[in-house]
C-alpha cells in the first residue's frame, strides 16, 4: 500500500522528504555538521565519503521486517504493493530534489563555504539505509545500476534477512553492511524482534553468503551494541563465531546512540562509552586476525581491517 497520509505527516515533520509511494530521503546529521562545522561522518575519514555528498534515502520509508529496539526511525510493517512499485529512476530523481530541497537554508548559512554548497546539490554517494529495510524493495538492484551509471557510489545496509535476494542482486553495491545486533538467537529475537519466525537462520543464511560475494563488492559487518543487552566482553567470542563465517573486510562495532524513537525503550546508561568498544574491538580483532584501522570517539566506531590501506574506496 502507498504511504499513510498520517505516516507520512509524522516524517515530514521529522525532516523527511517522501520520494514517491514508499521512499524517502533525510539529511545526515554529519551531512550538517561537514557544512556547518567541518566535521564530516566518520564514513568519510574511514572510506573516503564525502559527507557533504552524501544521499541518505530509503527505498522503503515505512516497511520492515524487524522492530529493533534499539532504531532511532520510525518503522512500521506496511506491506508494498506491485502496482504501487516506483520507477528506479524516479525514485533517486526525487531523492535528489528532496535533498536539494532540504538544503536551501543551507546556502546563505555564512558558515557554509559557496562551493561546498554547490557540491553538496549534486550527491556523489547513496547510503541505502535511511528507514527500513531496503531489500523487500524487490527493484533494489535496477536502483543500485541507475546510481552506477550517474558515477555515484553505494552503500547498503541490510539486516541480512533477505538472503536470497542479495544473492541475486546485480549489480551488488559499493559497500555491503549487514547489521548482527545480536550474539546468540536468545538476544536477537528479544532485541531485533523478527515479524517471522527464521529470522535468526536467514541472518546466517547471509553471514554465509559474503564470501562468494568477494571481488563484487566490498563487505562490512555491523555490531550495533547496547549496554546491558548485546554488549559485553564474554561475547566477543559468539561474534567472532558470526563474524567468521562472513569472512568481511571491515568488521564495526559501533555504541548505539540514544536518539530517535530508541529513547522508548532505552535510557543514557545504554549507551556504551568510546573507550569499552575499542577494548572491545581489539579483543574482537584479536579473535579474526584483524587490527583497529580507525576509530572515533564521537561516534562509538571503531573498524577493524587487516590495513589501513584497504579503508579508501578506489577512486573516491
Amino acid at each position: 500500500m502507498a504511504l499513510d497520509k498520517a505516516v507520512e505527516h509524522i516524517l515530514v515533520k521529522r525532516g523527511y522528504r517522501m520520494a514517491g509511494n514508499h521512499s524517502g530521503v533525510k539529511l545526515c546529521h554529519w551531512l550538517r555538521e561537514s557544512m556547518l562545522r567541518g566535521r564530516p561522518c566518520y564514513k568519510q575519514e574511514f572510506y573516503g565519503i564525502k559527507s557533504h555528498r552524501c544521499l541518505q534515502m530509503t527505498p522503503t520509508v515505512d516497511h520492515c521486517n524487524q522492530h529493533c529496539l534499539f532504531c532511532w526511525r520510525h518503522h512500521n510493517s506496511s506491506s508494498m504493493s506491485p502496482e504501487e512499485i516506483d520507477e528506479p529512476e524516479r525514485i533517486l530523481d526525487r531523492c535528489i530534489e528532496g535533498q536539494r530541497n532540504l538544503t536551501t537554508g543551507l546556502k546563505g548559512d555564512p558558515r557554509v563555504p559557496r562551493e561546498m554548497w554547490k557540491e553538496a546539490q549534486e550527491p556523489k554517494q547513496v547510503a541505502i539505509s535511511l528507514a527500513g529495510e531496503p531489500t523487500l524493495y524487490p527493484r533494489l538492484g535496477e536502483f543500485i545500476e541507475v546510481c552506477k551509471k550517474r558515477g555515484m557510489t553505494t552503500f547498503l545496509v541490510t539486516n541480512g534477512t533477505m538472503p536470497k535476494v542479495l544473492e541475486k542482486l546485480d549489480p551488488l553495491p559499493t559497500q555491503l553492511y549487514v547489521t548482527v545486533a545480536a550474539p546468540n538467537e536468545e538476544i536477537y529475537k528479544k532485541l531485533c524482534i523478527p515479524a517471522f519466525p527464521k529470522g535468526w537462520k536467514l541472518l546466517n543464511d547471509t553471514l554465509e553468503l559474503l564470501p562468494s560475494l568477494k571481488g563484487r563488492t566490498r563487505t562490512t559487518i555491523r555490531h550495533t551494541l547496547v549496554e546491558k543487552w548485546n554488549f559485553d566482553l564474554k561475547f566477543v567470542d559468539d561474534y567472532a563465531r558470526l563474524d567468521g563465517k562472513a569472512e568481511p573486510q571491515f568488521v564495526e562495532p559501533k555504541g548505539f546512540v540514544l536518539v530517535g524513537e530508541s529513547r522508548q525503550h532505552f535510557h543514557l546508561d545504554n549507551m556504551p562509552k568510546h573507550a569499552d568498544i575499542v577494548e572491545f574491538g581489539k579483543r574482537l580483532g584479536d579473535r579474526l586476525g584483524l587490527g583497529i584501522a580507525a576509530e572515533r570517539a564521537d561516534s562509538r566506531v571503531v573498524v577493524l581491517a587487516r590495513d589501513k590501506k584497504g579503508l579508501r574506496i578506489p577512486g573516491l
